[in-house]
């Protein structure tokens, strides 16, 4: 148990990495957008246009890769929504048993599916090295890609919560106690 808990630290600590560096993209996603409008009402005024399909699509992009790379990330930090009513009333070891059984049956079975299900799509995506239809676009594939990324890094969490869960219900590791605070 004791190797398990040292890949399952090793896991934490890369998406942990991946988790703090996907959050400047917040920064940049922002920067970007406000540009998009700014550059959009400027370039009416000096009729030049500032903006293009480019940046308004390296925007969505950069929104997708936040969305992605950060589910791992969430998931480590237990931030994920759910359906609170009963879990919030189980001891630690109860919520270790139903964190367990959410991962294996449902969590790391579905992302397995999505990278299954998108994987063609992929595949045909870099194949034609797709581009968007619009103007100025930009291209496609790389950003398709990032689904199969983000799933697979979201199984090495999964896989990561697996594991301090049985070590929670085997008494290695003390449940962590929840701290919710909203700051109100």
């Amino acid at each position: 148990m004791n190797t398990l808990l040292k890949i399952s630290g090793f896991i934490d600590t890369c998406t942990e990495r991946i988790g703090r560096l996907t959050s400047w993209l917040v920064l940049v996603m922002v920067i970007l957008g406000v540009w998009n409008v700014v550059g959009r009402y400027m370039g009416r005024i000096i009729g030049n246009n500032l903006t293009s399909n480019a940046y308004i699509e390296a925007q969505w992009y950069i929104f997708d890769l936040v969305f992605l790379l950060g589910a791992a990330y969430t998931l480590k930090h237990n931030e994920h929504v759910r359906v609170d009513v009963f879990y919030s009333n189980l001891s630690g070891k109860q919520k270790a048993i139903a964190d367990l059984f959410g991962t294996v049956f449902f969590l790391i079975p579905f992302c397995i599916m999505v990278i299954i299900f998108s994987w063609d799509t992929i595949i045909a995506s870099w194949q034609i090295m797709e581009t968007s239809p619009d103007p100025g676009g930009l291209p496609r594939y790389p950003i398709k890609a990032m689904i199969i990324v983000a799933f697979v890094l979201l199984i090495f969490q999964g896989i990561s919560e697996a594991i301090k869960n049985v070590a929670i219900l085997q008494n290695r590791i003390a449940p962590q106690e929840e701290n919710h605070d909203t700051g109100l």
